[in-house]
């Protein structure tokens, strides 16, 4: 983000961007990390910031993609 233009910033604003995984790395990061998230839900455009989410998100897509999305009630997860 504070390297330029254009930025991811810029990328966002011009709906190039749908998705966005921002998992910050290093003590230098923060700054960029909340410039990107906050581009992001300004825009509207989902942010997942850890790999866990990520990955959860990848397996939804794969099964969308698959047509194999079941739904189920959450108290059917957790049946006492």
């Amino acid at each position: 983000m504070n390297e330029g233009r254009p930025n991811i910033e810029d990328a966002i604003i011009n709906g190039d961007i749908q998705l966005v995984i921002n998992t910050p790395f290093g003590k230098f990061s923060h700054q960029d990390e909340s410039a990107i998230r906050r581009a992001a839900i300004r825009h509207g455009v989902p942010c997942i910031t850890t790999i866990a989410g990520a990955e959860a998100a990848i397996e939804g897509m794969k099964a969308l993609r698959e047509g194999t999305l079941p739904v189920y009630a959450l108290q059917d997860y957790n049946k006492v």
